[in-house]
């Protein structure tokens, strides 16, 4: 009798382990999706350099090496929440990405949903055209409070009109980003962080780095208008698809803002490249 209830508890212990390693695999997996893309690749990489360098030291005696390198290590420790820091949050964020933390875009009936991704579009038809600049940051799950304060608050109806007022050179409100919050404009005028994305190109000016910078802090969808070609861009988690027509951008813009399980906007994106 002894034997089988050790025989049991091993069992189950044994059950637990694999649970508890298949929780650490997906745990991992879900973080490498999240930095995917991001400055945190390099960082890690760098990281792992540095672990095998001081492996290795340790191993040829070499301690002043290896002294230097731990110290190294040890600085680490403190630097890396802030080295982090951006894909810190945007995990946080993911965790908190769930039916009970329902964004105001998701509350939005589909007829008025539809009706401002309508207007985004109509709007963006005119700017492109007349090759006026623009940046239209839409809120998602991810509150924009803090850039939203600091530009200049509307909460005024989004209509196409109203948003090509906005972007004419030379008035007030023109020089930066305008925030869509469910199917209102919240505010005009806002400063945005910019992308620090070294590989981005060189021909991206301050309002496409804007609205990349953005993405890589939130899940907002950021659609700019180029003020040299009139080219539609579309922004999403620190990437951005500057090959885009009105068809194109209504249909990615309708399936980011569809309500249900949030899914990874870049595979969204994806599929409709596809």
């Amino acid at each position: 009798m002894l034997e089988q209830l050790k025989a049991l508890n091993l069992d189950i212990l044994n059950i637990y382990s694999v649970i508890d390693i298949l929780l650490v695999t997906f745990v991992l997996y879900r973080f490498m999706r999240i930095i995917q893309g991001t400055r945190a690749v390099q960082l890690i990489k760098g990281l792992v350099v540095l672990l095998v360098a001081t492996t290795v030291s340790n191993w040829l005696h070499l301690y002043t090496i290896n002294w230097l390198l731990r110290q190294v290590m040890s600085a680490l420790v403190v630097a890396l929440p802030i080295v982090f820091y951006p894909e810190l949050r945007r995990a946080l964020e993911t965790l908190g990405r769930g039916k009970f933390f329902a964004s105001t875009m998701s509350t939005l009936k589909e007829e008025d949903r539809s009706r401002m991704i309508n207007e985004v579009v109509r709007s963006v038809q005119v700017l492109t055209k007349n090759k006026m600049g623009a940046l239209i940051i839409i809120e998602r799950i991810t509150g924009l409070e803090e850039h939203i304060g600091s530009g200049v608050r509307i909460d005024g109806m989004v209509t196409a009109e109203f948003l090509v007022n906005i972007f004419i050179p030379n008035t007030p409100l023109h020089d930066g980003a305008v925030i869509i919050r469910g199917d209102r404009v919240a505010a005009a005028a806002c400063f945005l962080p910019l992308s620090e994305n070294p590989d981005l190109s060189k021909e991206l000016g301050t309002r496409h780095r804007a609205g990349i910078g953005v993405t890589e802090v939130s899940d907002a969808l950021a659609v700019i208008v180029s003020e040299e070609t009139g080219a539609i861009s579309l922004a999403v988690e620190g990437n951005i698809d500057r090959t885009l027509d009105e068809s194109t951008l209504k249909q990615k813009l309708t399936d980011a803002l569809e309500p249900g399980p949030q899914s990874s906007l870049s595979a969204i994106f994806r599929r409709n490249e596809s």
